[in-house]
């Protein structure tokens, strides 16, 4: 199996890495959120993965795209549910398309670890695209693992953010008062 990760963020990433080195599965991180608000956000989340995948020695692809205006265009009028999973829809065929096209021959998503995140929506999601890319998705319900997670975040100083990405997620978390924006 050659697996391409498609990941929200470091320390999501966290617990990833432990499990497919202990089941010895070869994988590379795609870092595809165009999402993330704002743009220095972005660029938290991103660097903060760039840094940890080059500590732990895991290459990185990293798909440069930052969608904002699709988010106040086209979602501004979708409920929760219907602007999450059109979030997961780009991210997560963006991310089956690049494994197939490189030459994966599966992937996933490390949202799948986050109790936070609508799971089964994201696994219907990324059965969807697997067919419709000719890849596999690699299922596991990793929810389990996101304690450890967090715990490897702050063993290694990761930044760890306070909302999942879209400017939606800010408005409505209940940490944004308390989010350093510089």
């Amino acid at each position: 199996m050659k697996l391409l990760l498609h990941t929200c963020c470091g320390p999501c990433m966290t617990a990833f890495n432990e499990y497919f080195v202990e089941k010895e599965i070869e994988y590379s991180a795609f870092f595809y959120n165009p999402n993330i608000h704002p743009y220095k956000e972005y660029l938290k989340r991103r660097d903060t993965l760039s840094s940890y995948a080059n500590k732990i020695g895991v290459a990185l692809i990293i798909g440069e795209s930052f969608m904002q205006d699709k988010w106040e265009r086209d979602f501004n009028q979708l409920n929760g549910y219907d602007r999450c999973s059109n979030c997961y829809g780009i991210r997560l065929s963006e991310t089956a398309k690049t494994a197939a096209a490189i030459g994966f021959t599966h992937f996933t998503s490390t949202l799948l670890v986050s109790p936070y995140q609508k799971h089964e929506l994201i696994k219907q999601i990324c059965l969807k695209e697997a067919d419709k890319f000719g890849i596999e998705f690699f299922y596991e319900d990793f929810r389990t693992l996101f304690r450890k997670g967090q715990d490897i975040a702050r063993q290694n100083d990761l930044y760890r953010q306070k909302y999942c990405g879209c400017f939606y997620s800010l408005d409505e978390s209940k940490f944004k008062d308390k989010i350093d924006w510089d």
